[in-house]
């Protein structure tokens, strides 16, 4: 909104022309969601502490964990609050790609919100059913996607990592409705699993959504009449540098949720902050068609939601578990390593995903 407002000023003052540029609008929109999350989360701690709104703790979990029972959780609200508001001032809020996002991040963001109060309601650590919340995501997904692929001209094709796009570039046509649907669902569910340590999940979503935004603002802009995407072999998405905005907004509200979630967590994300940012980095890597290199950024995600996996396989088959918990970073936690270990390694493997996902890049 704000982005019109100031663009539309250039007619008297050429200075503000500098609001055409997504590169100038994404560091307002950064700055804007952190100071919305920096000072509305000490709010939420004092409000949910006296209505004693807290985490649930599993009982099988580390010992360790159990101080933690009572802390204020939906911290998520905020971040979800901030770049709602932030992408609607500073983005192109008609740019279909911005919407999209924005739809797949508050969707997902409602879904987590309905399994946290469902914890509160039942005084549990389980929420929603699993299948009943994993419906309503695909379906989301689906629906979504099936519009853009039909009144937008959606690209239904597939950018391979190490294959330049001209040599190899698939269309699996609507069989793509799936394949985004397991990217979303799947990234915003493991990055679900994986928020189990004070500053665990936002740590790697930060240097995720670092990557991204790099990603996309080589895949949707134009500098001068030089294509950065033809450049690099990777598939042109005209008006997707606009998601850098989009992108930078997460990244400010998840720096100051970062600053109350580091350990000692003061409050804990929630569903409605895991799944509105797993799903909006699912989205964007989907959008911009790094779908494929997202396995890669999105690496300790991946991680985590596998360990789970094989974690049930290996129990259902032949009653023996791999680890001695699931998700991986609690093996670690029983192994006895404590927790600042865990979190602080588990942020180098992502760092290093991050960079091994942009790098592919050149490698084409």
């Amino acid at each position: 909104m704000l982005y019109y407002f100031f663009f539309g000023l250039k007619t008297y003052f050429s200075a503000f022309n500098v609001f055409r540029y997504p590169t100038f609008r994404m560091v307002l929109a950064a700055v804007l969601s952190f100071l919305i999350v920096y000072f509305m989360i000490p709010r939420m701690i004092e409000y949910f502490r006296k209505r004693e709104l807290g985490q649930n703790i599993r009982d099988d979990g580390p010992e360790t964990h159990f101080k933690k029972a009572g802390t204020p959780t939906m911290g998520g609200i905020a971040m979800l609050t901030a770049i709602i508001i932030s992408t609607l001032l500073w983005a192109d809020y008609k740019n279909i790609y911005v919407i999209v996002s924005l739809i797949m991040c508050t969707g997902f963001g409602l879904v987590g919100l309905f399994d946290d109060l469902s914890k509160f309601k039942n005084k549990s650590s389980k929420g929603l059913p699993g299948k009943i919340r994993l419906l309503v995501e695909f379906v989301l997904v689906f629906v979504t996607f099936a519009v853009i692929i039909k009144w937008f001209g959606f690209d239904t094709r597939l950018s391979l990592p190490f294959v330049k796009t001209e040599i190899f570039h698939p269309d699996i046509s609507y069989f793509y409705l799936l394949f985004a649907g397991l990217v979303i669902v799947g990234t915003a569910n493991a990055l679900n699993l994986t928020d189990g340590l004070d500053g665990l999940a936002i740590g790697p979503t930060l240097i995720s959504a670092t990557a991204f935004l790099i990603l996309a603002y080589g895949a949707g802009t134009v500098l001068a009449g030089f294509n950065i995407a033809e450049y690099l072999k990777i598939a042109y998405i005209d008006g997707a540098g606009e998601l850098t905005v989009f992108i930078a907004s997460l990244i400010g509200a998840g720096i100051g949720f970062l600053w109350y979630n580091f350990y000692p967590a003061e409050i804990f994300m929630g569903d409605v902050g895991s799944l509105s940012l797993g799903a909006s980095l699912g989205t964007v890597a989907v959008l911009i068609k790094m779908e494929i290199v997202s396995m890669i950024v999105n690496g300790l995600f991946l991680i985590e939601a596998l360990s789970v996996i094989m974690q049930v396989v290996s129990y259902q088959t032949m009653q023996k578990r791999i680890f001695r918990m699931a998700p991986l970073h609690h093996h670690f936690e029983k192994k006895g390593w404590p927790e600042t270990k865990v979190i602080i390694r588990f942020w180098i493997i992502a760092i290093i995903l991050a960079i091994s996902g942009i790098a592919t890049l050149k490698l084409r």
